[in-house]
């Protein structure tokens, strides 16, 4: 027996829709969700892959999501484009709000779109890439549970409140960042109290605010963001434009809202999309070739793009497909009976889901 499994990313997206839709889902939000997991796993983005089925179905069933909401589409300015996702996971009110983001990005210059009352798990780059690809500079905010203290504390406040940017490389993939404004993703802490491994101390802290290499006493405690006070505004930056700013909550309020459920987090994303030609007209190729110039200059010495790492993975991927613990292909089929008998039987514990991560991509 071998001790990983081969998967196409078709065989690995069928996987996954077939685990969300046995926990419940709406078949499009399974295939919305599904696409973000799949594509996680195809960068090398492990934390935020199909790890994810885990959290997912353990938010299906503490109730703290609606599996099949239907997103409401509004316009509240010429610019602006607003979805109500009704309580349902983001990907599909994304998916349904983006073609008019892009219309009004196109006609405008600038346009935002707010996502409200969705519940979020997984990263911002897949957004924030699908914009790039439509020509368009975009970036991407979202709060999350107030997990995180702020730089002079111990106790959390903010959530990983990840930040996202994509920029439109004509021939090439779009150049794309996405991090959480923590030291380390909520995930990968989660991965090592998974696996039994430490942490490193400048992680986070225990409940009593003491530094500690414990996964779960961080997971329980607070984690901290990077570079210190820096990282502290950008989070407190993140808060205000991705909750107040759209009319939705603060990670701290929905943290209050889950009451303990311990499921992912309710509340907003923001989203910004700028078309260059709104600036430069019919000058855009010009303007964007002096983008590979400075892509050119920081690759030309030997360092290393954002995202790099990532396109790499998925080059690789795309070639040889995935490759997956057979322990963890085991568990994920096991998720899916489970799935299945509380489709019929009501509430069967998810398996390994009690921890739910939330967003907050790893710097790449």
């Amino acid at each position: 027996m071998t001790d990983t499994v081969d998967l196409t990313l078709e065989e690995a997206d069928a996987l996954a829709r077939d685990v969300l839709e046995a926990w419940g889902l709406a078949p499009d939000h399974a295939a919305a969700v599904a696409a973000t997991m799949v594509a996680g796993e195809r960068d090398g983005c492990t934390s935020h892959g199909l790890y994810r089925l885990l959290v997912a179905a353990a938010s299906v069933e503490k109730g703290v999501v609606t599996p099949d909401a239907v997103p409401e589409v509004s316009e509240p300015a010429p610019a602006l484009v607003r979805v109500d996702g009704k309580g349902g996971f983001a990907q599909l009110p994304f998916a349904r709000g983006v073609p008019l983001l892009v219309e009004k990005a196109r006609a405008k210059g600038v346009a935002a779109m707010a996502l409200n009352n969705v519940v979020h798990f997984a990263a911002l780059w897949p957004e924030v890439e699908a914009l790039a690809r439509e020509g368009l500079v975009a970036l991407a905010f979202t709060a999350n549970h107030a997990w995180v203290a702020p730089a002079g504390g111990t106790r959390p406040v903010f959530g990983t409140n990840p930040i996202a940017f994509a920029w439109p490389r004509p021939g090439r993939e779009p150049f794309v960042f996405d991090f959480a404004t923590t030291v380390i993703a909520r995930g990968d802490i989660e991965l090592h109290r998974r696996a039994g491994k430490p942490v490193p101390a400048d992680w986070g802290y225990d409940a009593e605010g003491r530094e500690t290499t414990d996964a779960k006493a961080v997971l329980d405690g607070a984690m901290r963001t990077f570079g210190g006070h820096k990282g502290s505004a950008l989070a407190a930056m993140v808060e205000l434009i991705a909750g107040p700013l759209i009319g939705d909550m603060t990670s701290a309020q929905s943290l209050a809202s889950d009451a303990g459920r311990g499921g992912s987090p309710l509340g907003g994303e923001l989203l910004i999309a700028i078309d260059p030609a709104g600036f430069l007209g019919d000058r855009v190729e010009e303007y964007l070739a002096h983008g590979e110039t400075m892509f050119a200059a920081i690759e030309g010495q030997g360092a290393r793009l954002p995202g790099a790492r990532r396109i790499a993975a998925r080059r690789e991927t795309m070639e040889r497909g995935l490759r997956i613990p057979a322990a963890f292909h085991a568990e994920l089929l096991d998720l899916l009976q489970k799935g299945k008998t509380h489709a019929t039987t009501g509430p069967a514990r998810a398996a390994s889901g009690g921890n739910d991560t939330g967003d907050g991509a790893a710097a790449d």
